[in-house]
């Protein structure tokens, strides 16, 4: 069982531009015989998918060291969660989520939607095939979160999930410009075409509150009147 901890420090740009670089076989084998906990998010995210891609490694994405943990206060709700995901080998997490009723379960993954995007057609972009999806992001117009999830729709990649769950867009209100158009309204163009569930509401993304996510794990999803429900295991966790 694993006993170190790797976070990255912060996200923002240059991850892309390892890609092409990083030994992921030695990384596979790395993870076979003493798992590093990865953990971090938003730009992250592109290595993130790369494991999965390249060796199918399980990484965390949640809080990083100098935008959460290094904050002037630790969220609490954030800290519990992060603990929760790397000391458990089965956790559940409760929200109350917005979308119709489901109970599926499937290989979770995804993170940040733009970093998503930019992996297609590359050999980092994972393919899984009856997955639940999730998603989030920062400071896009509602209508360039619907473009990139068009891109994911009209690629055939949403279709392929069991689910797809949206987390936060932080910065995503709508202005001026988008006359009106907000991200309930990419909600509801989405359903209207989609035949798997959309979910949203889950604290999850470029927020100090935010859960952790083993991206690879195993999920099991339900959602009705009484709330949603996701149940993850299947992942490394701490010795102790």
């Amino acid at each position: 069982m694993p006993d170190t901890i790797v976070m990255a420090v912060r996200g923002g740009y240059g991850a892309s531009r390892l890609l092409a670089d990083i030994d992921w076989q030695a990384l596979a084998v790395r993870q076979q015989q003493n798992p590093l906990l990865l953990c971090g998010h938003s730009d992250f995210t592109a290595i993130q998918c790369g494991l999965l891609a390249q060796s199918n490694v399980i990484s965390f994405s949640g809080p990083m060291l100098a935008a959460n943990f290094g904050a002037e206060e630790m969220n609490a709700f954030t800290e519990h969660h992060f603990w929760q995901a790397l000391r458990n080998a089965e956790f559940t997490l409760d929200w109350q989520g917005h979308g119709p009723d489901c109970a599926t379960e499937g290989t979770l993954w995804g993170g940040n939607l733009a970093m998503l995007i930019s992996l297609m057609g590359t050999p980092w972009m994972p393919s899984i095939e009856n997955g639940i999806l999730v998603l989030e992001d920062i400071n896009e117009h509602p209508f360039r979160i619907e473009r990139m999830l068009l891109q994911l729709y009209h690629a055939g990649i949403l279709a392929r999930q069991n689910a797809i769950i949206l987390g936060s867009f932080s910065g995503s209100a709508p202005n001026d410009y988008d006359a009106g158009y907000s991200l309930d309204s990419v909600c509801d163009f989405l359903r209207a075409r989609l035949s798997v569930p959309l979910l949203g509401g889950l604290d999850f993304g470029h927020e100090q509150r935010t859960v952790t996510l083993p991206l690879g794990a195993k999920a099991v999803l339900k959602n009705d009147k009484n709330g949603s429900q996701l149940t993850i295991s299947g992942h490394p966790v701490l010795k102790s």
